[in-house]
């Protein structure tokens, strides 16, 4: 059975939501708290190093905003990223260092962790993305089930509730996903892993491993 706690997905050295993030056991478990935890951090900064355009919103003096993306708050986004055009961060998004939110990409109460790329026509909804993770062009987490009931993690035969209606998906470090791929209610996808094209993915996708189809998940080499 995939280990899916955050100490096995998760570099923390690499988020301003570190301390955060130690306090739960399941990635899951830290949605309800975003908003909060971005505006008690966005006290914290330094206004020499972040503008604060708005009320809740702090960009670091070093991105590239273009005007014709949209940020709301709870937001914070780190040194060094790229928000491309029409870009639209409804809000609740902590954005890490040398990222890039790319055109037309929807963000909504999300943890991005530094070097994350979600570069072409994204929807990333109450999910995590860790270190080095990237959503290839038009890939998606979709983060509501069709029947609107609380989201299931299957680990494995292992059934986890998380007493969650809006669940995307848990990207661990290192991870490449395919381009327009679906990453349905509660889907996890361990560090080191690589999703095919155009797939359709539920469930735990173990660490280092590809997935190819759900019946075709094979370990790295």
């Amino acid at each position: 059975m995939a280990s899916i706690k955050i100490k096995d997905l998760y570099d923390l050295d690499h988020t301003l939501a570190s301390e955060y993030l130690s306090g739960y056991t399941y990635p899951w478990e830290a949605l309800s708290g975003i908003s909060d935890l971005i505006l008690s951090i966005g006290a914290t900064l330094d206004l020499s190093e972040y503008d604060h355009p708005e009320e809740d919103v702090w960009i670091h003096k070093t991105c590239k905003v273009w005007q014709t993306a949209y940020i709301h708050g709870p937001c914070i986004i780190g040194r060094d990223t790229e928000v491309r055009q029409s870009a639209f961060v409804r809000g609740s998004a902590l954005v890490g260092e040398n990222c890039v939110i790319g055109n037309s990409t929807e963000l909504k109460n999300v943890i991005i962790f530094d070097n994350v790329q979600v570069p072409h026509f994204n929807y990333v909804g109450d999910s995590i993305l860790g270190y080095k993770s990237h959503m290839g062009a038009g890939s998606v987490t979709s983060n509501v089930k069709s029947d609107k009931t609380n989201v299931v993690v299957n680990n494995e035969g292992e059934k986890i509730e998380t007493g969650r209606k809006k669940f995307g998906a848990m990207l661990g470090d290192f991870v490449e996903v395919g381009c327009n791929s679906v990453l349905n209610p509660g889907t996890i996808i361990c560090r080191n892993c690589n999703i095919y094209p155009l797939s359709s993915v539920r469930g735990v996708v173990p660490e280092s491993h590809i997935y190819k189809d759900k019946e075709n998940i094979v370990e790295k080499k």
